[in-house]
Formats: structure tokens, sequence, C-alpha cells
């Protein structure tokens, strides 16, 4: 299980329904991307945080871990405006505007990753699928993503297992045995993932599958109370923005 998966599962939100945290993660999203940089987003980011840190209880360093990923995409997409190729300046030159500019994307992208994130560590991808055909997703496309959501763990098991093994036998003493053992990592996890593919669609067929997946999903409901309160949240964030705004134009 990946680690932001297994903190999902242990989320002090973990019951309550994907609505609810839907509303309020992906709510913070869309204000960092649609609300002025300075000081909307910058009160989006810090509300995310601290979101994630105090109410959801999730760990500082395990959040740090998740969160390193798409920063480091935020910062190499920020560092592109800060240059500016051909112009008057010769074929690479500081662009116009350019720390200002790429401020602003870095500022916006890590607001708007800390709002999915907020999402992703309280609700559990087993608890999202099965209610996507309930707001009308087909659901052979939901089965698909189950089941490859599902064979994606037991890849990534496989991998680990197969590279324990090798380095075990000394395998990546040296750059040669390391390209050697990359390479039998990836042709035996590919044997590994149609062998597993094969096996299941032989069980599924076994337990008569008729093209649905039947899943028991945990009983939750939308919690009037918290969602209202999510909004209130997100409209308060929005005026504030205007509010702080304005004096500085």
């Amino acid at each position: 299980m990946l680690p932001i998966d297994a903190a999902a599962h242990s989320s002090r939100w973990r019951r309550r329904h994907p609505v609810d945290k839907a509303v309020l993660g992906l709510g913070l999203t869309v204000l960092a991307i649609s609300l002025p940089p300075w000081p909307g987003t910058a009160l989006v980011l810090v509300t995310a945080l601290v979101l994630l840190l105090g109410p959801a209880g999730v760990p500082a360093g395990r959040l740090w871990r998740a969160y390193r990923v798409p920063l480091g995409f935020c910062v190499t997409g920020a560092l592109t405006l800060l240059v500016r190729v051909g112009g008057p300046g010769g074929f690479l030159s500081p662009a116009p505007d350019g720390p200002l500019r790429a401020g602003e994307l870095l500022l916006r992208t890590s607001a708007a990753s800390l709002g999915v994130l907020l999402f992703a560590f309280t609700t559990p991808m087993s608890d999202l699928l099965p209610r996507l055909v309930r707001a009308g997703v087909p659901a052979p496309l939901v089965d698909v993503a189950l089941v490859t959501y599902r064979m994606s763990f037991l890849l990534l098991d496989s991998v680990r297992r197969v590279h324990r093994a090798q380095a075990a036998r000394l395998g990546h003493t040296t750059r040669a045995a390391t390209w050697r053992s990359l390479g039998g990592l990836g042709a035996t996890a590919f044997v590994r993932s149609f062998d597993r593919a094969a096996r299941l669609q032989t069980g599924l067929a076994g337990r008569g599958y008729d093209g649905a997946l039947r899943v028991l999903v945990p009983e939750a409901r939308v919690s009037v109370r918290f969602t209202a309160a999510s909004g209130t949240l997100l409209a308060a964030l929005t005026a504030l923005t205007f509010v702080l705004e304005r004096p500085l134009s």
C-alpha cells in the first residue's frame, strides 16, 4: 500500500463522505487557481496547510514526502518563466517580469497541490471509486479503475520483492551488474503482471463475473454541517482576499 493511501485509511476524516472532503479540498484548489496570487493564493496555501496538519491529522513528515514530488514539478515549471528564448537580448535572456511571473505560478501550483493532497490524504480510493457509479460514471469504467488500482499495488510489491532478491545476490555491486539487474527486473515485472492479470480474469470468471464488480462501501452520509462550514470557509477566503487586495491597489 502506498504511504498516502495508508494515511488516508488512518485519517481522522476517514469516515466522512467523499463529497464533504471534495467540497473542501477541491474547493481550495479552485480558489488557488482563480484568486489573485497575492494575497488570495497565499491565504489558500496557509489554510490548506493548517487543515492538513491540524484537523486532518496528517503527520508533517508524511505530508512532506508526498508534497515534495509535485512541488518539484511546480518549481521546474516556474523556472522556465525566468528566461526568454530569442528577442533583442539574444538567444537566451532574462524574461521581463520573469521573477514576478515565476513566483505567481509557483504560489498557485503549490497551493493547488496542497488542496488536492487534502482530499487524497483523507479519502481512500476504495471509498471514492465505487461511489462514482452513483454519480453517473459508467460502471465498466469504474471497474477498470478498481482493477488497475489493485493491480498497481501487486505490481509494486512484485518489483520490491525482485529488487530485494537481486540486492541479496549482489546484483547492484557494480554499474554493469546494476544495469543487468534492472533489465531483469523489468522483464520479470512484465511477465508477472500478465500472469496476475490472467489469474484475475480466471478468478472473476469462476465467480460468475457479469460485467460489474460489487464491493462493500462503508456507510457514510453527507454532513450538511461540514459542507456548510467548508463553503463558509471558502467564501471567507474569497472575501478576505478582495478586502486585503483593495488597499494595495
